[in-house]
């Protein structure tokens, strides 16, 4: 016989329901439209650590992708002359499974025109307290740059530390060596989760800012150190929140950054999927100064309910066999 009852009931999804209340009434305060954009779409992101799943339609040759994030439709919104805008929705994405992880989730997105970094951190900062209903949150945030957090953890530069260097720091046998491969990048990814986040203070938010210019995806490089990119992530404790930038306005730029993740995605043996056209022309047309953040919903909910895992916040898990 299946399993055929909800994982969780429905005193978690009324608390679910009152966080989404809060998220609105936030941005509602501020002007801040609520929008919608297509799950569907011909083209799929780039990103070397991100998957996307494909689905078949009768109607339409060669595959189709569930996205991955509302990103590029919003950044077409914007480039239209729109407003401040929001989106929540459910996304997809292969490969993401695990206690934290599922490859369905709710995302929720959003981009303030005008805005620098302080700015944007400050705006989700203040987003995630309030989701959490805990505005000392907000009040009690730290913020660190990624250099300096390599640096008062394991004494290593990211800028040059090399691949020996952090894989001594990760005690990595052969086995671990040989899996992560010889991408600086994705060992820099493996410190940042295993040796530096779990170092944050649990019961406050950390914003980890200036990421490596190599792991900019579509943010911007920092007006002042092009080494480092204008893009950050929110912690609590060692589970990251939120992703943000401020974004990439060149299309010329960013042309050519989904050509060299999708030329890493073929040196690493990953599919190479067609990319968004339309993106580049809308910033060839003009994506006004802006900066973004994406946010878990079900990370937030996990924080809420004070439980380390997903399957306690969601009503059905993705059934794999």
């Amino acid at each position: 016989m299946s399993d055929w009852r909800p994982a969780s009931g429905p005193e978690v999804a009324r608390r679910k329901a009152a966080m989404l209340r809060r998220i609105r009434r936030y941005f509602a305060t501020q002007g801040v439209l609520e929008v919608d954009t297509p799950a569907l779409s011909r083209s799929a992101v780039s990103d070397v650590q991100i998957e996307s799943l494909e689905v078949r339609s009768g109607q339409c040759p060669g595959p189709l992708y569930l996205h991955t994030s509302p990103e590029f439709m919003m950044k077409r919104m914007l480039a239209d002359s729109w407003p401040d805008i929001y989106s929540i929705s459910r996304v997809f994405r292969d490969d993401e499974w695990g206690p934290r992880h599922q490859p369905e989730f709710t995302l929720l997105e959003w981009y303030r025109l005008d805005f620098g970094l302080g700015d944007i951190v400050d705006d989700a900062v203040r987003l995630i307290a309030t989701a959490l209903d805990a505005p000392k949150l907000a009040d009690s945030a730290t913020v660190v740059d990624y250099r300096d957090a390599f640096l008062s953890v394991l004494a290593l530069d990211p800028a040059s530390a090399s691949i020996r260097d952090m894989s001594a720091a990760a005690n990595a046998d052969a086995d671990l060596v040989a899996a992560i491969g010889t991408e600086r990048d994705d060992w820099l990814d493996l410190m940042m989760s295993t040796r530096i986040a779990p170092q944050f203070a649990k019961d406050c938010l950390t914003v980890v800012r200036h990421y490596p210019a190599s792991q900019a995806a579509l943010a911007r490089t920092c007006p002042v150190d092009a080494s480092v990119a204008d893009r950050f992530e929110v912690f609590i404790g060692d589970m990251e929140l939120g992703n943000g930038y401020v974004e990439l306005t060149d299309a010329e730029e960013q042309s050519a950054r989904m050509a060299a993740d999708q030329a890493s995605r073929e040196r690493r043996g990953r599919p190479v999927r067609p990319r968004d056209q339309a993106l580049i022309d809308a910033l060839r047309h003009g994506l006004p100064e802006c900066a973004g953040v994406a946010v878990g919903i079900e990370r937030l909910q996990m924080i809420y309910e004070k439980t380390n895992d997903i399957r306690n916040v969601i009503p059905f898990l993705f059934e794999r066999k």
